[in-house]
């Protein structure tokens, strides 16, 4: 997927991986991947933006908030998850572990 360094703290990133498009956010020394659609209304959650003190990427079509822990939705207007996967960093490198 790609070196830990290339990630900018805060800031997401499209990913692709597989067929899928996610998103790729780090904080600290983790990165947190979701799906890279809103369940509210499809838009991309790699456009919006992080609040690095509550874990959350916020969709910047409504303002749904999403935690990137589990893709659980944390505001109206979103009601459903985003899928999120597992990610592990090994010798500086991030790997995603998609189904």
């Amino acid at each position: 997927m790609g070196a830990l360094d290339d990630f900018v703290v805060g800031e997401p990133r499209q990913l692709h991986v597989a067929d899928k498009v996610l998103v790729g956010v780090r904080i600290d020394d983790e990165v947190f991947v979701l799906d890279d659609r809103c369940s509210h209304e499809e838009f991309p959650l790699s456009e919006g933006t992080v609040d690095l003190y509550s874990c959350e990427i916020e969709c910047a079509r409504h303002g749904a908030m999403f935690r990137l822990r589990d893709g659980e939705p944390m505001s109206l207007p979103a009601t459903k998850p985003v899928g999120y996967y597992e990610v592990a960093i090994r010798d500086g490198r991030v790997e995603v572990f998609v189904p």
